[in-house]
């Protein structure tokens, strides 16, 4: 089942506010027209222009259902809603109109739409509103006031009706069941989210209790085997087994799971790991850690926990034999927006230079390099330190999935 698009709810619920303001507009102007020529004495311009807007305003509307832009419907609305209104506000008062509060709701209908256009609005009705000032403090008055003045409490009482009832009947109430519509959508969206959160978190732990599984049956393989060099091999895969489960563990602890991955308290589990592993518990073994907070992708801690695991391991087995001393690097810093760069190795007896690392039949070596090609990087020997040492170069992996209905 696909998750609701948010822009289709707020388009739908747009539509549905801009056709139910138009359809009450027009039925109210009709009325109001009919009210001010028939009961009010009102003749003239002033329910002509009612009527008008009525008329106008219907034909739009319903041109929107061939047309299917609801912009346009809602601007052509707005416009013959402010000429309306300015004409009404021109003779019936001018600034002590009571109809000029119409002019507030073009406003607040163009904020509904959008802030663009509500913004536009505000401009062009203050500005409106100024104008109607000025005319009426000027000596060249064009618009008398056609309101008989038996009549004027009652427009003035049916303009502020008509403008109360379109801000909190229309407006108000439609918007507060879009929200409660929106609201009840993010709620089931977010519930939804939730759920596949808490299957995804799942799967990493189950994941990782499978890489467990692995690890264990690796660990009891490697103690039956009398050759030592058969059992070795199978430690190595152990190993590497575990440096993809602690992945997946640190993903299964963390409560934001789905984000990146905190690098350096994983480099350091995985290198403490190795070293009691291969050391004991009682080691002559130094770890230097130099890690800033970077977080990266599973798709990148996954293949460089690997190589961290290669480097570290051939450190302790063939760099610092036995229970000689010494010190175990790790390094990571960021050369620009996409790439990074890790030093790490130790400063043991190293191994010659005349030795390509490439050629050589090791297979934790070739890991190394066809890892950091995964990684879109590459690798080298650091021969200005004493020991081993490598510097990779990568770049974070971050794959993108397609939506799944």
């Amino acid at each position: 089942m696909s998750i609701p698009n948010k822009d289709d709810y707020r388009l739908k619920d747009k539509t549905q506010l801009v056709l139910k303001v138009n359809y009450f507009a027009s039925l109210c102007s009709l009325l109001f027209g009919l009210i001010c020529y028939f009961f009010l004495d009102i003749k003239g311009i002033i329910p002509y222009t009612f009527w008008g807007f009525a008329l106008l305003n219907l034909i739009n509307t319903f041109l929107l259902k061939s047309h299917q832009r609801l912009i346009h419907t809602y601007n052509i609305t707005s416009i013959l809603a402010m000429v309306s209104a300015l004409i009404i506000t021109l003779f019936s008062g001018g600034i002590q109109s009571p109809f000029i509060y119409v002019l507030g709701i073009v406003v607040f209908a163009g904020y509904v739409t959008t802030r663009v256009y509500g913004r536009i609005y505000l401009i062009i009705n203050l500005v409106v509103v100024g104008l109607i000032f000025m005319h009426d403090l000027s000596d060249f008055n064009l618009a008398k006031d056609t309101v008989p003045t038996e009549s004027k409490n009652w427009f003035a009482f049916l303009s502020i009706l008509l403008a109360v009832y379109l801000l909190g009947g229309v407006f108000g109430r439609n918007l507060l069941k879009a929200h409660h519509k929106l609201y009840k959508s993010r709620k089931e969206i977010q519930e939804r989210i939730d759920e596949k959160e808490t299957l995804l978190k799942e799967v990493h732990h189950r994941v990782k209790n499978n890489l467990q599984t692995v690890s264990s049956l690796l660990s009891l393989q490697s103690r039956s085997m009398e050759d030592k060099k058969i059992s070795g091999i199978i430690k190595s895969s152990q190993n590497r087994v575990v440096s993809m489960a602690m992945v997946h563990e640190m993903l299964y602890k963390r409560d934001d799971y789905l984000s990146k991955i905190e690098l350096k308290p994983y480099v350091e589990e995985l290198c403490e790991y190795l070293i009691r592993s291969i050391k004991g518990n009682d080691n002559n073994i130094d770890l230097n850690i130099d890690i800033p907070n970077f977080k990266l992708s599973i798709d990148t801690v996954i293949p460089l926990g690997l190589i961290i695991n290669e480097t570290v391991t051939n450190a302790l087995k063939y760099g610092i034999p036995g229970e000689e001393k010494g010190e175990v690097t790790v390094a990571l810093s960021k050369l620009n927006e996409k790439e990074y760069q890790m030093s790490l190795g130790d400063n043991g007896v190293g191994y010659p230079d005349t030795i390509d690392p490439k050629n050589i039949q090791s297979l934790g070596l070739k890991l190394i390099h066809n890892l950091a090609r995964q990684l879109r990087g590459k690798v080298s020997k650091d021969t200005k330190k004493k020991g081993t040492y490598y510097v990779l170069t990568f770049e974070e992996i971050i794959e993108e999935f397609s939506s799944v209905d």
